[in-house]
């Protein structure tokens, strides 16, 4: 009985440990992306929004209808944002590889966003200025720089939270793209 008290707080540790190493590495055995947060959107329409331009010198504002006929990549950005600067000149290989790409401007004051894309370039269709965030919340957006994957029909079917690299945009985002292109 004495051996069982003092074993049992040592095998209760040792179980919690072994519950969250399962948790962080996944059920699979191999380490989980912590960026690709489950979205309630996957499979479901893009919001209903209507976004304005981010000023006279950006092309259009930005609309839920903009998102249907083709497939698009919707780009949650700031100007404040370091990361988004970092991930930027994917972003504009994108659009010269001939995909749609949008900007969502997230929380941003539009004459810094203006400035930022004057001097950083714009790959964007067209950019709509969400000042107060109210867009990026039906979005789901957690944090800036956000990117969505939206079909021809309109419907979400991939969300990445934080910035784009070379072998992400790789492994996971041209696949939904080639599917989504089909």
């Amino acid at each position: 009985m004495r051996r069982l008290i003092l074993i049992a707080p040592v095998a209760l540790f040792a179980g919690l440990i072994a519950v969250m190493a399962w948790l962080l590495l996944g059920a699979e055995g191999g380490q989980r992306d912590a960026s690709t947060i489950p979205s309630a959107l996957i499979g479901k329409p893009a919001p209903d929004f209507d976004l304005p331009p981010v000023n006279g010198n950006i092309p259009g504002g930005f609309a839920t209808a903009d998102l249907k006929g083709r497939p698009t990549i919707v780009n949650v950005f700031a100007s404040w944002c370091v990361p988004c600067l970092a991930e930027h000149p994917l972003i504009a290989r994108l659009a010269e590889e001939g995909h749609a790409v949008y900007g969502l401007n997230h929380k941003d004051q539009p004459e810094a966003a203006a400035k930022w894309l004057a001097r950083h370039g714009n790959p964007y269709t067209a950019v709509g200025a969400d000042i107060d965030g109210r867009a990026s919340i039906e979005w789901g957006v957690t944090g800036v720089p956000e990117t969505f994957i939206i079909d021809a029909k309109g419907i979400v079917r991939f969300k990445y939270a934080g910035p784009l690299t070379p072998n992400l945009i790789a492994r996971k985002l041209m696949p939904v793209l080639e599917e989504v292109s089909r």
